[in-house]
């Protein structure tokens, strides 16, 4: 099969996931103007590194627009330990979403909707149409997702390979598949989703190595030889059942761009030259000198 012949691959990545990321590896950086840009600069350099490696024919970068309501009625303390975001960071997000416009990177959000489940619906429509795709995230939750057609690209793995099935087994004992339940009885720390007292990853998997799923387990809890193993998970069996609804990404959303119109291309003329004006604004030399255009303006402030 030639390269032509090949099924798209369909870049999905997680946008506040990536410009927290980008705002924390630059720690210091700011326009001629004095205004932070620290986030603007790692998230462009982040996109451009991804895209050199995967080479997707298609990109969709996905933002968080608040909780999903129906989390929050299920578990009123999801997320919310999480701090929140830096002023410096909440500044730039408009000029992240501003950059991604004029540089054609098709972008998707929806109010009371996580960007976890646009990025899990797209990646079973992409999955449906016979496309690959890759999800950029370190997010353990996208292990679910993994199968022949969708991979994981963890940028905190680096060998910087798309991980597939054997990866995710390899990192949990268990099968993508089984990722729900393995998360729902070790709980997840980072969603505020607390778990079986006394069981950790090693025993999670253990028990879903034996008996397969979180309901065959509970069918058969009287086989599990620990007294307060048995103890834990009887007294969690509605836990368990709220820990899957809440761990487990939607995939059947309505609405977002068609997936044609997601395509990848060189940006024209009229893109380059509104492209170079904002990194004129922000100091970004060396991205400008990517475009092939000249600097034309002064002032103080960091160059890259």
């Amino acid at each position: 099969m030639s390269p032509s012949d090949s099924p798209p691959t369909l870049l999905l990545v997680d946008g506040h996931a990536y410009a927290y990321r980008a705002f924390y590896a630059i720690r210091s950086l700011n326009s001629p103007d004095g205004a932070p840009t620290n986030a603007i600069y790692g998230f462009v350099k982040m996109l451009q590194k991804m895209e050199g490696i995967l080479r997707p024919t298609h990109r969709l970068v996905l933002w968080d627009r608040g909780l999903a309501a129906e989390r929050m009625a299920e578990h009123p303390d999801y997320k919310q330990q999480r701090a929140p975001t830096p002023d410096d960071l909440e500044r730039q997000f408009p000029e992240i979403e501003g950059w991604l416009e004029a540089a054609g990177v098709a972008a998707w959000s929806q109010p009371q909707t996580e960007a976890d489940d646009w990025i899990g619906t797209y990646a079973r429509r992409a999955e449906a149409a016979g496309w690959r795709t890759v999800v950029a995230s370190s997010d353990k939750d996208f292990m679910q997702l993994v199968g022949e057609r969708v991979g994981l690209f963890n940028p905190n793995d680096k060998s910087e390979k798309v991980w597939t099935a054997a990866e995710v087994e390899a990192k949990t004992g268990v099968r993508p598949e089984q990722v729900v339940d393995w998360l729902s009885l070790v709980g997840d720390a980072v969603d505020n989703i607390p778990g079986v007292p006394g069981v950790g990853p090693k025993t999670a998997t253990q028990l879903l190595q034996k008996y397969g799923s979180i309901d065959a387990l509970l069918a058969r809890l009287s086989e599990v030889k620990s007294e307060s193993q048995r103890t834990n998970l009887e007294a969690a069996v509605g836990s368990l059942a709220r820990n899957r609804r809440l761990i487990a990404l939607r995939t059947d959303l309505v609405g977002g761009p068609d997936l044609d119109s997601l395509r990848i291309d060189p940006p024209d003329a009229a893109r380059r030259e509104r492209l170079g004006a904002m990194y004129r604004q922000w100091g970004f030399r060396s991205l400008l000198s990517e475009l092939g255009l000249p600097w034309e303006t002064s002032g103080q402030g960091t160059l890259l």
